[in-house]
């Protein structure tokens, strides 16, 4: 049960450090969504927003984070 209480404890952290850390950021994160192959069309009132790039990149950050939290808590 404390394995599992620290495992919540640590994500909520993190959690915590990265909304301040993008609270911090504000319009300078502004190119996350504009990168090149992220995919806009708008056309009247219809817009279509795809954004493959910005999400394979958050996915890749993502998944390097679990990583170091697995890696973190097999030290403990």
């Amino acid at each position: 049960m404390q394995e599992s209480a620290k495992v919540i404890m640590l994500f909520g952290l993190i959690l915590l450090a990265g909304g301040f850390l993008l609270w911090l950021a504000g319009d300078k994160l502004s190119w996350l969504g504009h990168l090149p192959g992220d995919i806009r069309i708008e056309r009247g009132p219809v817009r279509i927003y795809i954004p493959i790039t910005s999400m394979l990149l958050l996915s890749l950050l993502i998944n390097l984070l679990i990583y170091l939290v697995r890696f973190i808590l097999e030290k403990i």
